[in-house]
């Protein structure tokens, strides 16, 4: 797969992130907190799976993700361990949500969840903007040198841009 497709099919499985999360914000404002909770995971998949299109993988089940993302970005410290729990008490949560018949789902709870996918795919949304930007500086040849961009920007090479 071309770089371009990859960032392209990256691009919206964040997108698809992002309205997952919007709708898990939705229903935990309607106290539907079952529902939160399950869009909370939802968003958090998502997120990683955005992050292995980069990498030009998928996987059919969600424990193959979860376990690739894992090895790949967790265990190398890409992502902080803090990430391994999330999405651990994210699926346990949902399991329990979707599956158990007399699951009692807190506001505090499903709140918990929402924050935590939020959490997850700003990291997620960070880690994708460098990559992207390290793809676009790759196929450049000509350096011009600019003034480094303002403190809010993280697109820079030493003070180069690359054209």
């Amino acid at each position: 797969m071309l770089n371009e497709q990859k960032v392209s099919l990256s691009k919206y499985r964040l997108d698809k992130a992002n309205e997952t999360y919007s709708t898990a914000l939705e229903n935990l404002s309607n106290s539907k907190y079952l529902d939160a909770n399950n869009r909370a995971y939802y968003s958090i998949y998502h997120s990683i799976r955005a992050v292995l299109a980069l990498d030009g993988v998928d996987f059919k089940k969600h424990s193959g993700v979860i376990s690739y993302f894992r090895e790949n970005y967790i265990k190398t410290n890409v992502f902080d361990s803090l990430y391994s729990d999330i999405i651990g008490k994210a699926s346990i949560i949902r399991g329990k949500s979707d599956y158990e018949d007399f699951y009692f789902a807190t506001a505090a709870e499903a709140k918990e969840q929402v924050d935590n996918a939020l959490v997850f795919y700003n990291a997620v949304a960070e880690y994708i903007s460098k990559q992207v930007w390290v793809i676009y500086l790759t196929r450049r040849k000509t350096y011009i040198p600019v003034k480094p961009p303002s403190s809010n920007s993280q697109h820079h090479a030493g003070g180069f841009r690359y054209f």
